[in-house]
């Protein structure tokens, strides 16, 4: 695989609200038109963060300058930031925002993450359509959680399945001032009316004695229809992230293989997949050799070939393992790179978007690979 060009998307503003730009994702659709889509904010954390579109029209030639569709947005008369927001095309031009709300009422002025407890701030899932390829939306729905998954968590986008139906990962939390003991697990919820109802829960992730927890579920749909998720996986009784673990499903997320070591460290990205079933992963790998790196495999099952890898990112060591989960989560707001999301585009290369910087201004940067 090669790297044929890279640059930056959007760029940081220091001292302003656009100067921390993270979780990006590109999404390519039917008509050819790119959508990219980030979080922007005066810091990793904050109550001014709003999400920011970029269109293209020529395959990432160029993009539009950045609009900003949702402002703050209140919840059972709380008002909150959307931090989170993922884009899937469930027709031609008709696009679903499913989107992560972090309630900045409750505990006004506190970070995300609890270091005492390893609990959360309150979240709740929010969707909205749009009609016109991204331009205008309507208003939020709120998708209310069974309670034991506590705040809720989005880290994929929706997925569209092949008989029509969609599937939405969900990761459960623990209440922000909880001190009990954290049993992290995964779900995945299907829609069969495009989004308006969900079912039952399914357990995408989950282990019974608490000591292996699956973050950042990522997830990709094979052309025969079976489902890979990629999962970020981390040993409380070690305080260490172990390497990247993947279950597939054959049934539309309703059951799993065990987890397999894909011999890959730390945090996947959303893959792509090729129109042959290739697939292309990016992972941060954040401890060892600082750095964001892609690899391909023949299927989603398959091993991810060494001999394909790219280094997209080398950023210089900044993080610490910690000797506790609470501190560790609480440092994950200090990260200043990260986060990669590949795209398949329409003529067989893939676009990976990610975030890099420093503390004071992150920008949302790019890579086009070809495989």
């Amino acid at each position: 695989m090669q790297i044929i060009a890279n640059g930056i998307l959007a760029q940081g503003e220091r001292g302003t609200a656009r100067a921390i730009l993270t979780v990006a994702q590109v999404v390519a659709l039917q008509n050819g038109t790119l959508l990219a889509i980030y979080r922007s904010g005066s810091s990793k954390d904050s109550d001014d963060e709003r999400i920011q579109f970029l269109r293209s029209d020529n395959g990432g030639a160029s993009w539009s300058g950045a609009w900003q569709p949702f402002g703050p947005t209140a919840l059972n008369a709380k008002l909150g930031t959307v931090k989170i927001c993922y884009l899937t095309e469930l027709s031609p031009g008709r696009l679903l925002a499913a989107a992560m709300w972090v309630d900045r009422t409750t505990y006004p002025g506190q970070p995300l993450f609890n270091a005492e407890t390893e609990g959360c701030l309150p979240m709740e899932i929010l969707l909205a359509e749009s009609g016109d390829k991204g331009r205008t939306w309507s208003e939020w729905r709120h998708i209310p959680m069974p309670e034991e998954i506590g705040p809720a968590s989005l880290t994929n986008p929706v997925l569209k399945l092949p008989d029509g139906s969609l599937a939405m990962s969900i990761e459960s939390n623990k209440h922000y001032e909880d001190s009990s003991r954290w049993y992290q697990k995964v779900f995945y919820f299907h829609s069969t009316d495009q989004g308006e109802s969900w079912g039952e829960p399914a357990v995408a992730g989950y282990d019974p004695t608490g000591r292996i927890f699956n973050w950042d579920l990522r997830a990709c749909v094979a052309p025969d229809g079976r489902i890979a998720t990629f999962a970020w996986t981390y040993d409380t009784q070690t305080a260490a992230y172990l390497n990247i673990q993947r279950r597939i499903s054959a049934d539309g997320g309703r059951s799993w293989s065990a987890p397999e070591d894909i011999g890959i460290t730390d945090q996947s990205g959303p893959p792509a997949v090729l129109a042959d079933g290739r697939v292309v992963l990016a992972w941060v790998d954040r401890f060892g050799s600082h750095s964001i790196r892609a690899r391909v495999a023949a299927g989603i099952d398959a091993a991810f070939d060494p001999a394909s890898e790219v280094v997209i990112y080398t950023h210089g060591a900044e993080a610490k393992r910690d000797d506790n989960t609470g501190d560790l989560l609480a440092e994950m707001g200090e990260w200043s790179y990260g986060l990669p999301s590949a795209t398949a585009l329409p003529d067989g290369d893939v676009l990976v978007v990610y975030y890099a910087g420093d503390n004071g201004a992150m920008d949302i940067r790019w890579a086009r690979l070809r495989p």
